[in-house]
């Protein structure tokens, strides 16, 4: 029975995964920073560990990467989900907006990578599955520090592919396009209308979707894929 864990897990990509791999019979703990009651209503209702803990902070991360470890008892499977959003002209990020925007969204990836290649090195087996985004791979005006972290998750993914390939470790990247979740849900009508008239599926991205390709990149069905960004985005680039 893998063991999981999944970064940012108690809503929308991050919940879709907890849910999915729980019902491919995983056992799974998902970090999770300020939802509390919606990860206590998800651990409720999965079975799944929830804790507590900001991957943006080396204590914080540290912390719950350790606690989720010893609930599972090991683990075989890394899902660094955990993300924030910005939109801001370039000339109006703030040195905290960059900062907070990179240390959440590759920093996060970095730490929770960092405590969990050990376990999986020594036993000579895992995977982990980084979510990246559309915009890491063609760049998003007016989201410049956000493009800039999700594009470093891209090279940190092929770099530590090929670093942890010896040991039997995978490393992979989903790069998502614009998905029904709440990070999408300040963009009105009108946005979200043109967003979809310019993805060739011409509709958003459902959360359970993603779930199905992060599960596939981290299943033995995918033994032979590594260092590869996988895009879930309706076609949006091509």
């Amino acid at each position: 029975m893998n063991r999981v864990i999944i970064t940012g897990g108690s809503r929308g990509i991050g919940k879709a995964c907890v849910e999915r791999f729980i019902r491919e019979g995983c056992r799974v703990a998902f970090i999770y920073k300020n939802s509390r009651e919606a990860a206590e209503s998800l651990a409720a209702s999965t079975g799944a560990f929830a804790v507590r803990g900001d991957v943006a902070d080396p204590e914080s991360a540290a912390a719950a990467m350790e606690k989720a470890i010893e609930l599972l008892g090991g683990v075989d499977i890394l899902v660094n989900n955990a993300g924030i959003a910005q939109f801001a002209l370039f000339d109006q990020i703030s040195e905290q907006d960059w900062h907070t925007m990179i240390e959440t969204n590759l920093g996060g990836a970095y730490r929770c990578s960092r405590i969990a290649v050990p376990h999986m090195v020594a036993q000579k087996s895992g995977a982990i599955v980084n979510i990246s985004s559309m915009w890491g791979i063609s760049g998003a005006s007016c989201e410049v520090h956000y493009s800039a972290a999700k594009a470093g998750l891209i090279g940190m993914t092929k770099a530590l592919a090929k670093e942890l390939a010896p040991s039997g470790v995978r490393v992979n990247c989903i790069a998502p396009g614009a998905i029904a979740t709440e990070m999408n849900s300040a963009l009105d009508d009108e946005a979200i209308a043109a967003i979809c008239e310019e993805t060739p599926l011409g509709r958003l991205g459902r959360p359970e979707e993603l779930a199905a390709s992060v599960f596939f990149l981290a299943s033995n069905e995918a033994s032979f894929i590594t260092g590869q960004t996988l895009s879930v985005d309706g076609g949006y680039i091509v």
